[in-house]
């Protein structure tokens, strides 16, 4: 008996912990997404559209042209940042939360960290445009001990000085202290659908703590 409960209790530790449907605002928080409308947000609303209370991203029936973004009309430094997403498309589909990043002028790209969605890059901290380079991040075959691939899970983001933390479904992925001075800690926030294969990626329940 000791044996069975034992297997099962480290059978359960290698399972990712399930997205609550809608969590209750914690305190301090206050929503980035009323759930509704895009209020707050702009972008390309051909590719960016609202379902069940979630931003979705990209298209099941076409190829993803390119990389698109939606970001927050405003900048933020330091914060602390929590949602909720899930990836659709297979094995080649990709996205991420943008978090002190900029807009690249005349172009559809942005500029900044990224926190990681997709096979191989769950829970990495990627630096879009810039060093494109992965800053930090679990292995590979970590990720997919922390990640539910078959629906909502939770992206916890903290931003305090040179640090950032990312935590996949209450587990650490990053600890990462930006070395080099030059670069901006300030930002917008944005949501990416990642170009390629059809695919969608979706984002609800976004809120956000200003430190």
């Amino acid at each position: 008996m000791r044996l069975v409960l034992a297997a099962s209790a480290l059978l359960l530790a290698a399972v990712p912990v399930m997205a609550q449907e809608k969590p209750e605002l914690e305190q301090g928080f206050v929503l980035l997404f009323d759930g509704k409308s895009f209020d707050g947000w702009e972008g390309n609303l051909d590719v960016f559209h609202i379902r069940d209370a979630a931003i979705v991203g990209g298209s099941l029936q076409q190829d993803v042209p390119r990389n698109e973004f939606l970001t927050t009309k405003r900048e933020y430094e330091a914060f602390e940042l929590r949602l909720q997403f899930k990836l659709s498309g297979g094995p080649k589909a990709n996205a991420g939360v943008q978090i002190r990043s900029q807009r690249i002028p005349d172009h559809h790209e942005m500029i900044g960290y990224q926190a990681d969605m997709g096979e191989n890059w769950w829970g990495c901290l990627y630096d879009e445009s810039r060093r494109k380079k992965t800053l930090a991040g679990p292995k590979p075959e970590d990720q997919a001990k922390i990640v539910n691939m078959e629906g909502w899970n939770d992206y916890r983001i903290l931003c305090e000085g040179r640090r950032i933390r990312l935590w996949i479904n209450g587990k650490p992925t990053v600890d990462y202290t930006e070395p080099d001075e030059s670069i901006p800690q300030k930002g917008l926030i944005g949501l990416q659908i990642h170009g390629g294969p059809p695919s969608e990626a979706w984002y609800r329940n976004i809120r956000i703590k200003e430190l």
